[in-house]
């Protein structure tokens, strides 16, 4: 998604590193437990398990975060999670796909759609939006690990997809090859990835977006307020939204 990368740099620029952080952790301990208990404990026996730990370790959660989540599944400790999708629109019409783990469906499910109307957008019917993303694999390295050509090669050589490769801005964005394949790929091409590349900076199953709207000024500034408190909201695991936004607007957001 154009630009939310960029707008996670900004967040951070303004001072909510530590409540970012602190979230972050806890989400990502909740994948770690549901992942254990809906399978084995042990991430080279689990898939998914394997994954989040990968994904909780490129984002320096502490070892023994990781290693209490799990303990909390195989003591059968913790709520008894339920993984729910949202779908919806935020400002212009842009698609936004919301994924939540919650102990209270109903409370959840309030609590989105009253952020959406207050952020100018509004809660819609499962699939009303999901037709304009794509379920993929997403592994991302730092540029210090080559040059274009190398990590194309080696992601061909993986069975991923598609390479793109992001310059970036400077010490806030030092730029990414940003490696896509399918999602039912995404272990085996990680794999075969950090043999050749070494330990990646993230890998995860993302919403692709298919389509994108462009926003100016205004639009931008509500939608990020949107985003700000879904992320916010303990319930919400991610957020993903198909929106672009110009260097020039993003430069004015950041101000």
């Amino acid at each position: 998604m154009a630009g939310h990368s960029k707008w996670a740099n900004i967040q951070h620029r303004k001072g909510r590193q530590d409540k970012i952080r602190a979230k972050l952790f806890s989400k990502m301990a909740k994948e770690i437990t549901v992942a254990a208990k809906m399978g084995d404990p042990d991430p080279d026996k689990n898939p998914r398990l394997r994954l989040a730990v990968k994904e909780a370790k490129s984002n320096s959660v502490p070892k023994d975060v990781i290693e209490r989540a799990i303990k909390k599944a195989i003591g059968g400790e913790g709520e008894n999670y339920e993984e729910i999708r949202y779908e919806g629109y935020g400002p212009n019409g842009v698609a936004v796909i919301v994924e939540a783990m919650t102990d209270n469906r109903n409370r959840t499910a309030s609590t989105v759609r009253s952020t959406f109307g207050k952020h100018g957008g509004n809660l819609g019917e499962t699939g009303s939006v999901a037709f304009m993303f794509e379920r993929k694999g997403q592994v991302v390295y730092p540029l210090a690990v080559g040059d274009s050509d190398t990590v194309m090669m080696a992601a061909i050589e993986a069975g991923a997809e598609d390479v793109e490769t992001n310059a970036g801005d400077g010490d806030e964005d030092p730029g990414s090859h940003v490696i896509w394949c399918a999602d039912t790929d995404l272990g085996e091409v990680s794999s075969a990835l950090e043999g050749e590349l070494g330990e990646s900076t993230s890998t995860k199953l993302v919403w692709r977006p298919t389509t994108t709207t462009e926003l100016g000024l205004e639009d931008a500034e509500k939608l990020m307020k949107l985003i700000e408190a879904l992320e916010d909201d303990d319930d919400v695991q991610t957020v993903t939204a198909n929106f672009e936004i110009s260097d020039e607007v993003m430069a004015k957001l950041s101000a």
